[in-house]
């Protein structure tokens, strides 16, 4: 059975050495998220802070910080969800070898909550100013609950079975918020509670909301989970714990985990904004003060043992890193049956995610053509574009598995390379624009405003790509610095920007027009112009995410040798993307010098921290 609770969950980690606690005094404004990023980056234990300034609640982090950690935690159900999910693909499994799933229909038989009078998080009342506030980076405009779990039900059709549990954005202080009353809830676009807000706007009534923080550990998962709208997490919750979600009745009428560790219970204003943020996000940037709508609290419940578990954010990868990697290892298999014709798909952790989706899929619509061309990846292509998570990506490149059976978009280098080989960048260029686009991402030319590109390649090798950079770079004295990424691809170091949003720059068009002319370009025809080559060109991380973090597809790309026919756009020899940070951009997360010095502190002999950080 999987873990009822925070705390069982945390015991069973340190009796297997997997968690450490640390007495010494820590600070929520911005120690113990720095604390926490850096045991992650070191692959470090849990962490269970017994002393927390301003609060008397104890903090626990990184709890999920590796795979091998995440996956000891949910051991007894991951194995069962994979044959449920088998099933879904083909459930005539069941019939032919029943013996196999003996396992799974239990595990149905748990997914249904159960209701209870009372449980431990109905035992404590405290107030917002008594919980960890905690800070994660030194701009960020208040503290946040970073491991929320948002709980909201369809106003026509109330109840368990139409409720939406979201990791959504929570600001606990600051700004215009009035202290102990008012929260600001912070969701993008594309979510669950959307629908449900839009409801009760319309009915001109409060929507109720919860906030839980804590509880099971299968909860967390599940508000991260891209399940089906017709899907409730509370469910999914159950089947990933190995037993049923006792619920019980909180404040404002909604449930909430009986064995949760807090519940902020209230409703949203209607019609009423404030501004929430900033706050340093998963892109590795700043999102920005934007007026978003407002949480009235009308209570926040609390066990008396309770344990407030956090995560920060940052530049990927983060514990969230881990979160994406559990995730796609329950789902791989169900790609094939939610998007026809589509083998894999790789959502880019380096580059943030949502900004580079990677795919693998079919091309059959014209078998006995004599020279294959892109047709069913690009119906593919919309159809991921079209629903689910993956409406999200800004750049999805996508190529036929027919051209090279062992093709994976785990593999990245080579993955582009394949791409770069047989791309026809006069035909297999796509653009979506003025469509919307991630919340956090401001590249595009407004909030919640952008491009698409998808691009598509199948068929024969057209070009053997260049593994030494052209000896002659017709370059004016602002471009310079060329560095050698990959076969194929071109770093090169451009002035500083400064285009205004939504225009193009025509520093950059004239470059296409030099590098359009210059012999031996035709083999590398990916080029990035960014700020600084030696950093980007360093790795594959720095180049994945400098280049599509920063760059909006129709704003930012540009051809050598461009043309638009029949308003399709594409290049004679290939593509240069500016990937430049922009006045319009937000800031990049930097840590405080100070408060890492506090952190290497620990660090020494004798410090909690000794051989970990």
């Amino acid at each position: 059975m999987g873990y009822m609770n925070t705390r069982q969950c945390l015991a069973d980690l340190e009796a297997r050495g997997e968690l450490i606690r640390i007495s010494r005094e820590v600070d929520p404004h911005l120690e113990v998220g720095a604390i926490q990023r850096r045991v992650f980056k070191n692959k470090g234990p849990a962490l269970l802070f017994t002393n927390v300034k301003k609060t008397t609640f104890p903090m626990a982090g990184n709890i999920f910080g590796t795979t091998r950690r995440a996956e000891y935690i949910f051991r007894d159900t991951l194995q069962a969800l994979d044959k449920l999910f088998k099933l879904k693909i083909d459930p005539l499994l069941f019939f032919k070898k029943p013996w196999k799933y003996a396992d799974v229909l239990p595990l149905l038989a748990r997914a249904l909550p159960g209701r209870s009078l009372k449980g431990p998080v109905s035992k404590g009342v405290t107030s917002i100013d008594r919980l960890p506030a905690l800070v994660s980076w030194p701009l960020d405009g208040g503290a946040y609950v970073t491991l929320p779990q948002v709980y909201s039900e369809n106003p026509q059709r109330p109840g368990l079975m139409h409720s939406n549990t979201g990791m959504y954005r929570v600001q606990l202080t600051g700004n215009d918020f009035v202290l102990n009353q008012e929260l600001g809830l912070h969701y993008q676009i594309h979510r669950g509670i959307g629908h449900h807000h839009k409801l009760a706007l319309e009915r001109k009534e409060p929507l109720r909301v919860n906030v839980f923080v804590g509880g099971p550990p299968a909860m967390t998962l599940a508000a991260v989970m891209p399940l089906p709208e017709n899907v409730p997490e509370v469910i999914f919750a159950g089947v990933l714990a190995g037993h049923r979600i006792k619920m019980v009745r909180a404040a404002n009428g909604l449930p909430m985990p009986a064995e949760a560790d807090f519940c902020i219970s209230g409703h949203i204003v209607p019609d009423k904004e404030l501004p929430e943020g900033p706050f340093g996000d998963h892109l590795g940037y700043y999102s920005l003060r934007h007026d978003f709508p407002v949480l009235r609290v009308e209570k926040v419940h609390h066990r008396l043992d309770a344990v407030w578990p956090f995560t920060t954010v940052g530049r990927p990868p983060q514990e969230d890193t881990v979160f994406g990697t559990l995730i796609h290892e329950l789902t791989a298999q169900l790609i094939p049956s939610v998007f026809s014709g589509v083998r894999q798909v790789h959502a880019v952790d380096a580059a943030g995610v949502h900004p580079l989706l990677l795919a693998v899929g079919r091309e059959s619509y014209v078998p006995y053509a004599s020279e294959r061309q892109p047709q069913e990846l690009l119906t593919s292509a919309m159809n991921l574009l079209g629903q689910s998570q993956t409406s999200l990506a800004k750049y999805l490149i996508i190529a036929a598995v027919e051209d090279d059976p062992g093709l994976s978009a785990s593999r990245i280098p080579r993955f582009l390379q394949h791409v770069l080989q047989r791309l026809d960048f006069t035909r297999d260029l796509h653009f979506i624009t003025r469509t919307p686009m991630d919340t956090l991402d401001y590249s595009g030319i407004s909030l919640n405003q952008g491009s698409k590109l998808i691009m598509a390649a199948a068929g024969r090798i057209k070009r053997k790509l260049g593994m030494k950079l052209p000896r002659e770079l017709p370059l004016s004295s602002d471009f310079a610095e060329p560095r050698f990424m990959a076969p194929g691809i071109m770093v090169l170091q451009g002035p500083e920007s400064t285009q205004k949003r939504d225009t193009h720059d025509p520093e950059m068009e004239r470059l296409g027009e030099r590098l359009y002319m210059t012999p031996g370009m035709e083999r590398f025809p990916l080029v990035a112009v960014v700020d600084d080559s030696a950093f980007v060109s360093a790795c594959w991380d720095n180049f994945l995410w400098a280049v599509f973090t920063r760059s909006d597809p129709a704003t930012d790309v540009y051809g050598m040798g461009a043309f638009v026919r029949c308003r399709h756009w594409g290049a004679e020899k290939g593509i240069i993307i500016d990937a430049r940070l922009k006045k319009y951009h937000p800031p990049v997360l930097e840590d405080d010098p100070e408060v890492e010095k506090r952190v290497d502190s620990l660090g020494v002999r004798g410090g909690p921290l000794y051989g970990i950080i």
